[in-house]
């Protein structure tokens, strides 16, 4: 039925259908789908306060608003189901394995070490893998997500089990998250002399989130103050109950340091496995998996460590990686040797990729080159359309006048380069939780993989962005450019010294705050007359130091003659000088002041900024 909307302007009116958009989808979208003039539709928004323009992406609060005052239900659709929908429009069934029982064969268990900061997880890695890892990692913290296998003899049989090593400290929660979703079993590592600890309880949360079963590992055995019993009550209180104690989570007491007793813990994983678990796959169907890392490389461009979850991955393969696709040219095993075909639950870093997919995102196998290419143009477009409806910052009417005062909202752009994909996002995710009060804001313009190149250079130009380099330099010519244009460019290789950098760059955003702080003080002994000058004091500094330009007073008889002078000249003997010192005499003149006299003193001080809490 058509009715006219506000403004006079003629629009189809809904009776409360539902209409499904996207997430950052336009207005020309929205008159798509209702069968309107885009124009039509920003008028409307015009008479809702909110100038958005017919391409533009907007908010879901923008799209809901809409909606209602046209008379329509909107359901913004998930990007999860959307990527469902994309691949059924090319008949892609993602996530389920092809064919019956009898097509199914078993797979390792991929497992995900979680725990506190310090409690030895990459120790433990270490013992696993009989490498050291630790050594080659800054500031001794595990930095990227990889993946690799390992064999265990549990009951005379030879049993493999994959690790994803998960990095342990508190600001990689979101690459934690996502390792757990593609986790069968979480091995939970507690230090015996620490017990629980928050990041234990954080870990264990994602931990049931994903519904993985859990093998505690009690580490540090060998340490002064142990107490593996101490650890199993307090995981009672978790619903971790132990073997012993009549529940059904094992628990094995470890020393990653000494490698004790490393091949039990192996063996739990396995034994949970079975007793918990259904782990099967169909090993004859097109590939399919999840990123776990990428990065670029330089001489081998993008690459990316995946993980096979059914069907087998082999070389020459078409496949599309979240928004990257490509041909696989080799495939490498965790110990770097060449493989042909990479079966499930097998990590191996795949080469032929167009540029560097996310951590986290999903492969698989198409048919054709075409269909990939179209498949990951689509998702980019979506993810692209999705940050440019959440970078849209609005503002009201009714509080346009706060922010325009003297800039009392004030933001921190900055555009963030790593190595890794997951490690930007970790990075971008801790930068953003940052909050230093309401007065000023922090915002990501561009995050990537790869080395700081002069495009990042003219964005931060065009924006007044800190441009942050994460274990990756400047490419080219850009170091020159951002010389040269004066482009704040920070590199740094632990995630801490990012994040307390930025804060107490945000920090610096706030308005300052001054305290007045006392610099010396001088007794006046003779006042001398120039005809051209003035009066001139001759002083005995008395404490601290008297400098050229600084602020100053004047007291007499203990009572403030004068305020906010100001040392204009300042000499010893016959020369100018810019300070003079505690116990030394000189000459001061205080400019057009000459109301001075003997016994007075002028006590010097400036004004400096307070350090924020």
């Amino acid at each position: 039925m058509q009715a006219p909307s506000v403004g006079g302007v003629m629009l189809p009116r809904g009776g409360g259908e539902v209409i499904r958009l996207s997430r950052g989808a336009s207005l020309t979208d929205f008159a798509e789908k209702i069968g309107a003039n885009p124009a039509s539709l920003v008028a409307v928004m015009m008479n809702l306060g909110e100038m958005v323009t017919a391409t533009q992406s907007v908010s879901d609060d923008t799209l809901t608003m809409l909606g209602e005052e046209m008379n329509y239900t909107v359901q913004i659709v998930s990007p999860e189901e959307e990527d469902r929908e994309l691949l059924e429009s090319f008949d892609i069934e993602f996530g389920e394995d092809e064919g019956g029982e009898e097509a199914l064969v078993s797979r390792p268990p991929v497992v995900t070490v979680m725990g506190h900061v310090d409690h030895g997880k990459t120790r433990l890695l270490d013992a696993i893998r009989k490498t050291n890892v630790v050594a080659g990692e800054a500031g001794g913290i595990t930095q990227h997500i990889g993946a690799y296998q390992v064999g265990t003899e549990v009951n005379g049989e030879e049993r493999r089990i994959t690790f994803i090593d998960t990095p342990g400290h508190e600001a990689f929660t979101a690459m934690r998250a996502r390792g757990a979703k593609s986790t069968d079993i979480a091995i939970l590592v507690v230090a015996a002399n620490d017990g629980v600890m928050p990041q234990t309880i954080e870990a264990l949360n994602h931990a049931k989130a994903a519904g993985v079963p859990i093998v505690v590992a009690v580490n540090k055995i060998d340490v002064e103050g142990a107490d593996p019993t101490k650890v199993r009550g307090q995981l009672t209180e978790f619903g971790l109950v132990a073997e012993e104690y009549g529940g059904d989570t094992m628990f094995v007491d470890i020393s990653a340091k000494q490698g004790l007793h490393i091949d039990s813990l192996l063996e739990a994983v396995v034994l949970t496995a079975d007793a918990s678990l259904d782990l099967r796959a169909n090993p004859n169907q097109d590939a399919q998996g999840i990123a776990i890392e990428s990065h670029l490389d330089r001489g081998r461009g993008a690459v990316s460590t995946v993980l096979v979850q059914r069907g087998t991955l082999r070389i020459g393969d078409t496949v599309v990686v979240g928004d990257a696709y490509g041909r696989v040219r080799a495939m490498l095993d965790d110990k770097g040797n060449n493989v042909e075909e990479a079966t499930p639950s097998t990590p191996v870093l795949v080469l032929g990729l167009t540029n560097v997919p996310g951590a986290g995102d999903n492969l698989l196998v198409v048919d054709e080159d075409r269909t990939a290419r179209q498949i990951a143009e689509k998702r980019a477009a979506r993810e692209r359309n999705a940050a440019f409806a959440k970078r849209v910052r609005r503002v009201s009417l009714e509080d346009l006048d706060k922010v325009l005062k003297a800039g009392l909202v004030q933001e921190l752009n900055l555009i963030i380069k790593g190595d890794a994909s997951g490690a930007v996002e970790a990075l971008e995710a801790s930068l953003l939780q940052l909050d230093v009060g309401e007065e000023v804001d922090i915002r990501v313009l561009h995050r990537g993989v790869g080395a700081v190149t002069e495009s990042d250079i003219d964005l931060a130009m065009g924006s007044d962005a800190i441009v942050i380099g994460y274990n990756v330099r400047a490419a080219g010519r850009a170091a020159q450019m951002a010389e040269r244009e004066g482009v704040d460019v920070r590199y740094y290789s632990v995630i801490y010294q990012a994040i307390e950098e930025i804060e107490a760059a945000l920090k610096g955003l706030l308005k300052p705050e001054y305290e007045e702080v006392e610099l010396g003080t001088a007794e006046i002994r003779e006042v001398f007359r120039s005809s051209k000058l003035g009066n001139i004091a001759g002083v005995l500094i008395r404490s601290g130091e008297v400098k050229r330009n600084t602020k100053a007073r004047l007291v007499r008889d203990g009572k403030v003659i004068a305020e906010d002078l100001t040392i204009h000249g300042l000499r010893r003997f016959k020369d100018d000088v810019t300070e003079i010192r505690e116990g030394f005499e000189g000459g001061i003149n205080l400019g057009n002041f000459n109301d001075i006299k003997i016994d007075d003193v002028i006590a010097t001080y400036e004004m400096r900024e307070k350090p924020r809490a």
